[in-house]
């Protein structure tokens, strides 16, 4: 419970005045990613963790499982604080167009709900720690290099707090995937880490498309798929597996987001 917050809590409008001076590429690739980060984080607090929910073993695991639910719903409206706050509604309203009809955006989302709805428990385990400590982070990267520049100051306050929560949940979820993989006959996790692995290079080659769109415009592709390997390889960590980038590594990734 000391990781409780509430984005009303943060003056938003103070960072109207950088919003004014930024170009319109700028303001799009902000949009965008807002809008993504808005439809994954409502798959997290609404389909996810009740999917998760469903295989607690204890009533500590579904104490944990409801706070983490429930701050994923914080995250949820605290994206659309930042909107409110940014854009007026008309162009709100052409972000979440945009959002529902990108097909590499609903490609990601459906993959792992797919897993939600139809998966066992592990492989869900699996899906909501590549949810938490790696898709979410092609997004991540645009208020982290803002806030590097020393503009969207309380943007980045609130996504600083949502990437407390993001790894302390990535955390925990993984290591309760650990104790049951630990349950699984070797052959078993042979097949199981197979599966994973390429689930992950599926995702991956998901996210890379996504970042070259939103991203190639302003010049920033390169840096963000650094950023994206590393996080999938902390996800990897999480679950107890091996790296699969060899350069996803904290020296290799642009400082300025490192801080």
């Amino acid at each position: 419970t000391e990781q409780f917050w509430l984005d009303t809590r943060i003056p938003l409008s103070n960072d109207l005045s950088d919003w004014r001076e930024f170009n319109e590429d700028d303001k799009d690739v902000v949009d965008k990613v807002f809008g993504g980060l808005t439809l994954l984080d409502t798959l997290q607090s609404q389909d996810g963790m009740s999917s998760l929910k469903k295989d607690v073993r204890t009533q500590h695991e579904e104490a944990v499982m409801n706070n983490i639910e429930f701050m994923e719903s914080v995250h949820a409206k605290s994206y659309s604080s930042i909107f409110s706050t940014l854009n007026t509604p008309k162009e709100i309203e052409e972000i979440f167009d945009w959002t529902n009809s990108n097909e590499i955006l609903q490609y990601k989302a459906n993959r792992i709900n797919e897993i939600y709805q139809n998966g066992s428990p592990l492989q869900k385990k699996v899906a909501s720690v590549f949810l938490e400590t790696f898709l979410f982070y092609s997004g991540f990267y645009t208020p982290l290099y803002w806030l590097g520049h020393n503009k969207l100051a309380n943007v980045a306050e609130i996504i600083k707090l949502i990437l407390r929560d993001e790894s302390v949940h990535g955390t925990y979820i993984g290591y309760k995937f650990q104790l049951g993989f630990n349950e699984l006959s070797d052959d078993e996790q042979e097949e199981f880490t197979s599966w994973m692995y390429d689930l992950l290079y599926e995702l991956y080659e998901n996210e890379e498309k996504y970042t070259h769109l939103l991203y190639d415009k302003v010049g920033w592709t390169d840096n963000v798929l650094v950023f994206l390997r590393y996080n999938a390889n902390k996800a990897l960590m999480n679950l107890g597996m091996d790296p699969l980038f060899a350069d996803g590594y904290a020296q290799n990734v642009n400082p300025v987001v490192m801080n």
